[in-house]
């Protein structure tokens, strides 16, 4: 026991982050049946000091690009120490690494390594990524479970690691410094134009968030009040071409009226006034959704 304590002391100092018995749950799951709340079943029995949170489970069926962008949306406003469990798993039971990987900001993502770290890996940084060891950090008697690793091994291994029943080495050996990421058009300017992606809607309002942050943005010199010149790509098809007003609020314009705005994470933002900008031009999100703006 003694032994016991003193690695993990000294696996404390090695990476510098300690768990904080948090643990945060991400699936395409939905609520309809008892897989999320067997996932916590599994890591209650591990420890019943958990915290235990949900961030979404209703990310669409194999829909790995939002679980990605749902993590990083969410996981920097939690502390120092919390593990995340995402599980978005298409390739259940195939030879895709399981993985843990801790951030430079020092949280913890317990998944499979198919792209859906693509976001967080530069959000909060790569400080090292090990490969779960499926014959210590499996759950008992589920050898013969292929399909439901959410809970034989990502939710045991996330309440374990959470709990500090088990360090962050021995979660199982350790891997290159680097995971597998999904191509997406990431903001730049050039030539006066922005290109930029739409990596998510606002899904209760459907209004269209893209990843443009103000910084760039601000290369237009344009400000509230101004029109943007837009146009919207799936692909290599153009869905949408118009100019639209930029305000502050919504309250600045008539209900029914297609508006730009920043959105709470400041990056811009289409919206119809008390409605749905996705609906009424079939605009929808993922990789393959690009935006360019322009004066």
């Amino acid at each position: 026991m003694k032994l016991r304590v003193l690695l993990f002391l000294l696996a404390i100092t090695f990476n510098g982050f300690s768990q904080n018995n948090v643990l945060v749950f991400q699936s395409d799951f939905g609520l309809k049946d008892g897989a999320v709340s067997a996932m916590k079943g599994v890591a209650m029995g591990v420890s019943t000091d958990l915290k235990i949170f949900d961030l979404t489970h209703e990310i669409p069926a194999f829909n790995i690009w939002e679980a990605a962008y749902r993590l990083s949306q969410t996981a920097q406003y939690y502390p120092t120490g919390t593990v995340f469990v995402s599980v978005c798993d298409p390739g259940v039971g195939t030879s895709r690494h399981s993985v843990v990987l801790l951030t430079k900001s020092g949280h913890y993502f317990v998944t499979p390594d198919n792209g859906t770290l693509t976001l967080i890996a530069e959000q909060l940084g790569i400080q090292e990524v090990r490969e779960i060891d499926e014959v210590k950090n499996r759950r008992q008697n589920s050898n013969e479970s292929y399909t439901f690793h959410g809970r034989d091994v990502y939710a045991f291994t996330g309440a374990r690691l959470a709990s500090k029943t088990i360090t962050f080495e021995e979660v199982g050996p350790k891997l290159p410094s680097e995971v597998v990421k999904i191509d997406y058009q990431k903001p730049v300017f050039e030539n006066g134009v922005i290109k930029g992606g739409i990596p998510i809607l606002d899904i209760q309002y459907g209004n269209v968030w893209t990843n443009i942050d103000k910084k760039t943005f601000a290369n237009l010199g344009l400000k509230a009040g101004d029109f943007v010149k837009i146009q919207i790509f799936n692909g290599t098809k153009k869905v949408y071409d118009g100019k639209l007003k930029l305000v502050n609020t919504f309250g600045e314009v008539p209900v029914g009226t297609d508006v730009t705005y920043f959105n709470s994470l400041l990056n811009f933002s289409l919206a119809v006034n008390q409605g749905s900008f996705s609906a009424k031009y079939k605009i929808y999100s993922g990789a393959d959704w690009t935006i360019q703006l322009s004066k």
